[in-house]
């Protein structure tokens, strides 16, 4: 590794859980840190890796290993990368972690119910017209058995943003 505060951060959680509002609320907190983390957002980034995005299995298996390298080389080069993904498998969170040494999982706890509720994509509500392969209620969602710091989607999203580094500086990533 080249870089001392290259480190990856994996929020994970139910989609519409507040991954990416809390992803947002850590990036200007990164920065005045003095970094400038890379995003892995995987809505985005399925825009070029899968663009006709089935979401087989088979598809998210190899999606997911390409996220997770993508992650690995970004850290290698000194660039911390915060993982905006679902990941509903923790296999596929478990693979980045084996290439990643320094690796926090962040786990977002939320009810379906209360993602289906705020659904700021439509991802629920599509899910309930048509078959679909949604995290949670069309395919299984296994959270991290054991992930270094647990979020309640109810908490102020700046508390959040605020708790993962505090979690990195007990880590001693920062």
């Amino acid at each position: 590794m080249t870089g001392t505060a290259s480190f990856a951060i994996w929020i994970t959680g139910l989609p519409a859980s507040g991954k990416s509002t809390i992803t947002a609320a850590l990036i200007p907190i990164l920065r005045t840190a003095g970094l400038v983390p890379a995003v892995l957002e995987s809505d985005r980034l399925r825009t070029i890796l899968t663009p006709d995005a089935s979401y087989t299995l088979d598809e998210r298996d190899r999606f997911y290993r390409q996220l997770a390298m993508i992650g690995e080389l970004l850290v290698e080069s000194g660039i911390p990368v915060i993982f905006d993904a679902t990941a509903n498998r923790r296999v596929y969170r478990d693979h980045a972690r084996s290439l990643i040494g320094r690796f926090l999982e962040v786990y977002v706890t939320c009810p379906l119910e209360t993602c289906a509720a705020r659904d700021p994509k439509g991802i629920y509500a599509a899910a309930a017209r048509r078959l679909t392969t949604v995290p949670g209620v069309h395919v299984p969602y296994e959270p991290p058995l054991s992930p270094e710091l647990v979020l309640n989607c109810r908490e102020e999203t700046d508390q959040a943003a605020r708790r993962i580094v505090a979690k990195l500086r007990e880590l001693e990533f920062l």
